[in-house]
This record gives C-alpha cells, sequence and structure tokens, in this order.
C-alpha cells in the first residue's frame, strides 16, 4: 500500500507561480512513475505531467513550458513548479503513484485546489 500527501494548492493570482508537493510513504517499487493530473469543475480529471524513478518526463501539452516537475527520490517526493498561471489551471490537482512491475498497482492523492483568478 502506498499513501500519498499533497501540499501547496491555494489562491494566486493570474500569471502569478505555486509549487505543489506530493510526499509518498509505504511499498515504493524501484520501477515507479509519479506524477500530477487535475480535474476542472464539470471536467473529466487530465494529466499534467509525469516523472519516473529514471526522471524522464512527460507533459500535457497546456503546460509545457510553464510547469515543470522534479522529484527527490530519497524522500520520495514529488514536486510541480507552476508559472505563468492561468485561470484555466484552476482545478484540483491529484498526485498519482504508479508502481511499475508485477503486482504493481496505481494510487492517488486526496487532491489539493489550486484557483486562479483573473
Amino acid at each position: 500500500q502506498v499513501h500519498l500527501v499533497e501540499s501547496g494548492g491555494g489562491l494566486v493570482q493570474a500569471g502569478g507561480s505555486l509549487r505543489l508537493s506530493c510526499a509518498a510513504s509505504g511499498t515504493i517499487f524501484n520501477t515507479n512513475v509519479m506524477g500530477w493530473y487535475r480535474q476542472a469543475p464539470g471536467k473529466q480529471r487530465e494529466l499534467v505531467a509525469l516523472i519516473s524513478n529514471s526522471l524522464n518526463t512527460n507533459y500535457a501539452d497546456s503546460v509545457k513550458g510553464r510547469f515543470t516537475i522534479c522529484r527527490d527520490r530519497a524522500k520520495n517526493t514529488v514536486y510541480l513548479q507552476m508559472n505563468s498561471l492561468k485561470a484555466e489551471d484552476t482545478a484540483v490537482y491529484y498526485c498519482r503513484l504508479a508502481n511499475v512491475g508485477a503486482y504493481g498497482a496505481i494510487y492517488w492523492g486526496e487532491g489539493t485546489l489550486v484557483t486562479v483568478s483573473s
């Protein structure tokens, strides 16, 4: 089992910045992918950014050049630096960890709200 705790959400003006953190604990495989998804009101949950244990990254087109994902492997923590925020970035942001392997599974955090005022 894996437990994910997110922090860093809040209210920010358009053009501002926020940094989200997600600390993972529990049974974490050597091969894993951590990342962030978001869900805006009335919309489906969508990918924001992913980072593997080997530090390969993947971003949604809508956040490329504005958001940066990184991780501290020793602390099992993933960060999302969000710059040049727009009103359309308003959503609940969820941390996700995928253990990759024969008995792998996907785990989700409870989410943290990011509100960008225009």
